[in-house]
């Protein structure tokens, strides 16, 4: 909005000319999210407390986690206010690339929400039904790699995936690219949801994905950065720093109320909708194969639970009893029932993200 606004005023007042430029707004961007979290958080908290709309712990899960029954949730909202406001204010929101990303933030974010009202206002036990949640997911993958594939504005790169650590190296999967958009937005969506069950876990990670998601975005929209770091040149995907640095901010943000001990939970408001966005911005930026990498502990947190679950059923129809390889899935569980503490488990999983979001940068311009 004030791009659109205040930059064609720069021939009458030459500040304005700051406007043109990414950096400016990407810092402007991570500042109001994270002053509109500060502002917003305590009303949200305060209205999901007076209606009492909170958290409930499952039975079998760790026994530490019941004095956090009845804690607020759906503070997702607090994470969606914050990124979406800022990027209205600050982005090109004629930008395409604009565009798909709040689409992909508002679309889950909204089943999100639906899901948490379901389960916390309505006691439904499951919520939104698991596979209204995968349509839902599937849906929104099918439009994005649609117009990925489709669009004129993509007709150079579609279909066109990177791989990392090879130089301008990239593999054309033709109308298999639409199905394999669909299951890297279904996958990041799921496997953010998994991985939020302590606190700060999930919120702290996001935000490193986040950070390092927006340099790659601005070396992929600088034709001389891209050209130098042998990597894919993206007209456009520039703009999409200010999202990140806007994402990055409501995180931060966020993490003010959601470090231990929580005084709110972000639900599946926050956790599908950020997922959703991060697989999106990985598939926007044509980085899929390399998020698998940058978000590996969300890749490791789901797998442990399709490993913990098919190992079970396995051995169940085997020996007639099913049998576990973690003592809890998802993985953050298991350390806490081998007595872990929450908060060491929270900062040993965020030292791993921080060098993987390096390993991840170290990516460009090796072979």
């Amino acid at each position: 909005m004030f791009y659109h606004f205040l930059y064609p005023l720069k021939s009458y007042i030459s500040g304005f000319n700051l406007f043109q430029y990414i950096t400016f707004r990407a810092s402007m961007a991570a500042i109001t999210a994270l002053l509109i979290s500060f502002i917003v958080g305590p009303i949200i908290l305060r209205l999901l407390q007076k209606h009492q709309i909170g958290e409930v712990i499952r039975e079998n899960g760790p026994k530490t986690h019941m004095s956090k029954k009845g804690t607020p949730t759906m503070g997702g909202i607090i994470i969606l206010i914050s990124v979406i406001v800022p990027v209205l204010l600050w982005a090109n929101l004629k930008n395409i690339y604009i565009i798909l990303i709040l689409l992909a933030t508002l679309w889950m974010g909204a089943i999100g929400f639906l899901d948490d009202y379901l389960k916390v206002v309505k006691k439904m036990k499951k919520g939104l039904i698991a596979r209204y949640k995968l349509i839902g997911q599937i849906t929104l993958g099918l439009i994005i790699g649609s117009c990925l594939y489709f669009s004129p504005e993509f007709e150079s790169v579609k279909g066109l995936i990177s791989v990392p650590f090879l130089k301008n190296f990239e593999i054309s999967l033709g109308l298999f690219y639409i199905p394999f958009v669909i299951f890297v937005i279904t996958a990041a969506s799921n496997a953010v949801n998994l991985t939020d069950g302590l606190d700060g876990l999930a919120a702290g990670l996001m935000g490193i994905a986040a950070l390092t998601l927006a340099v790659i975005a601005y070396i992929t929209g600088r034709v001389d950065f891209s050209r130098y770091l042998n990597t894919l040149y993206l007209p456009g995907s520039g703009e999409l720093t200010v999202y990140c640095m806007a994402f990055a901010g409501g995180i931060l943000g966020f993490l003010w109320y959601n470090s231990k001990p929580a005084q709110v939970f972000m639900g599946d408001t926050g956790s599908l909708g950020m997922g959703s966005a991060l697989g999106t911005l990985a598939v926007l930026l044509k980085k899929e194969i390399l998020f698998a990498l940058l978000g590996g502990i969300f890749v490791v947190e789901a797998l442990s639970v399709l490993i913990q679950v098919g190992y079970f059923r396995y051995t169940k129809r085997k020996t007639g009893t099913g049998k576990r390889i973690f003592l809890m899935a998802p993985l953050h569980h298991h350390f806490e029932m081998k007595g872990w503490d929450e908060s060491k488990i929270v900062i040993r999983f965020w030292i791993i993200g921080i060098l993987l979001a390096i390993l991840s940068l170290s990516s460009f311009k090796i072979l």
